[in-house]
């Protein structure tokens, strides 16, 4: 489980500063960006904002790896307007989590394979 949940590793040193300063470079970097696709898929700019705080907490619970963007894209952002418009905002938060789902999956199974090698 531990291999699972990244939390608190405490086998790496960590230089508190550059967690940090990258953490506020992102956040302030994220901020237009979930605000600009959110605008883009037709939805408020707050429900931007909450997806973007949302995929940041899970990803830094999670664990990620060492370059790893966890954001939205410009592509995404495009296909959602179309699910929105003829949907609403509800199949869109369902299409989210449902691919945050099959990520983990993927990401579980792909964590497995490599250990029985």
């Amino acid at each position: 489980m531990q291999k699972l949940i990244n939390l608190f590793e405490g086998t790496r040193d960590i230089n508190y500063k550059t967690e940090i300063l990258s953490g506020l470079t992102v956040a302030m970097a994220l901020i237009p960006e979930a605000v600009a696709f959110a605008l883009i898929a037709g939805l408020s700019p707050l429900t931007g904002l909450y997806a973007a705080f949302m995929m940041g907490l899970v990803t830094s619970i999670l664990g990620g790896r060492p370059g790893m963007i966890s954001g939205a894209t410009g592509a995404v952002a495009v296909v959602l307007v179309a699910l929105a418009q003829q949907y609403g905002v509800e199949y869109v938060f369902a299409a989210v989590i449902l691919a945050g789902v099959l990520q983990v999956i993927t990401g579980a199974l792909r964590m497995w394979v490599s250990s029985c090698d």
